[in-house]
């Protein structure tokens, strides 16, 4: 796997636009009332936390995300609206649902919402799914199931939950979550086939869905099926890796999570510094993904960065500067 090319990386920006939200790897502005823009930075979040800017990781990002909404766009309707640059977005303004998607087809994981560490503490109904005895860590369940978890907020972790409680604790209407859970088991069966195609196995992955702030439609929002979101692992070598009792060859997160877990660290408390070969395996997966999946080749962007958003934003910024009123999004 080779490097993404500069060692630059994007911790923030910021722009003269207003309603700024920062969430762990995007900034976004109101840019229009029905419109926002996107920054997808460097930064890498785990356990809920940001622990390093890894290079090249933006960029792989918004251009991962922006290739898959292209390619679902006829299971679901997105927010993609253009990619004025190669680390940012400008989507359609929606209102987010208030839990997170994750579609499993794998029991696997080591976070605290993980199918595998939920059941190997002992747990056998999981997100109100009965699991028998037996199972083994890294393999495929029977038939893909969705497992919500809300949303975390001022530092606090995502927690389980099961899809009637979604309904029951009124997060979400049952008609609308219905059709939510439709769209995200359809997309993940894309996603699972066009993966295989690649070589790779999608293991499971998390979705955001939102409501158009104009029309109301569902909409699949935020980010998909990039090595952030979702759990990648190389076919070719997948059962001989579960036969000899190894973890699966992995173009996702999970080689941060096992380093941190390494170094004593399993989300609580301020995360240690991450070794800058880790960093650099980090990037090189992120870049190898990107080349696999899309059958592209990764073409680092002009840096320096921010400059080179900046400029490329000029004309949208100017636009938006002569609109008046301030920006009207949620």
């Amino acid at each position: 796997m080779r490097p993404g090319g500069s060692t630059e990386t994007l911790d923030d920006i910021e722009l003269p636009l207003p309603d700024r939200r920062a969430g762990k790897v995007r900034v976004s502005y109101s840019l229009s009332p029905t419109e926002r823009l996107f920054v997808t930075t460097d930064r890498l979040s785990a356990f809920d936390r940001i622990i390093a800017c890894v290079p090249s990781k933006g960029q792989v990002l918004n251009q991962l995300a922006a290739w898959w909404f292209e390619h679902t766009r006829d299971v679901v309707a997105n927010h993609l609206v253009e990619v004025p640059d190669p680390n940012v977005t400008i989507g359609r303004a929606a209102h987010p649902l208030p839990v997170e998607v994750v579609v499993r087809g794998h029991i696997t994981g080591v976070t605290s919402t993980s199918l595998w560490r939920q059941y190997a503490n002992g747990a056998r109904t999981i997100y109100g799914y009965d699991f028998p005895d037996g199972l083994r860590k890294n393999t495929a369940l029977p038939a893909a199931i969705v497992t919500p978890t809300t949303k975390a907020h001022d530092g606090g972790h995502d927690e389980p939950i099961s899809c009637a409680d979604v309904v029951a604790h009124g997060l979400v209407p049952a008609e609308l979550w219905e059709q939510v859970q439709a769209a995200a088991l359809a997309v993940f069966a894309r996603g699972q086939r066009t993966a295989a195609d690649a070589g790779l196995i999608l293991a499971d992955t998390k979705y955001e869905f939102g409501l158009a702030v104009d029309t109301g439609e569902l909409l699949l929002i935020d980010e998909v099926h990039t090595p952030d979101s979702s759990r990648y692992w190389v076919a070719a070598t997948h059962e001989e890796r579960l036969a000899a009792g190894d973890e699966p060859e992995s173009l996702d997160k999970e080689l941060v999570r096992r380093a941190l877990i390494g170094l004593g660290y399993d989300g609580d408390g301020d995360p240690p510094t991450l070794p800058p070969d880790v960093v650099a395996a980090a990037s090189a997966r992120y870049v190898f993904a990107y080349e696999m999946l899309t059958g592209l080749e990764f073409v680092p962007g002009e840096t320096p960065i921010a400059a080179r958003i900046a400029r490329n934003l000029a004309p949208r910024l100017a636009a938006a500067a002569a609109r008046p009123g301030p920006g009207d999004t949620t």
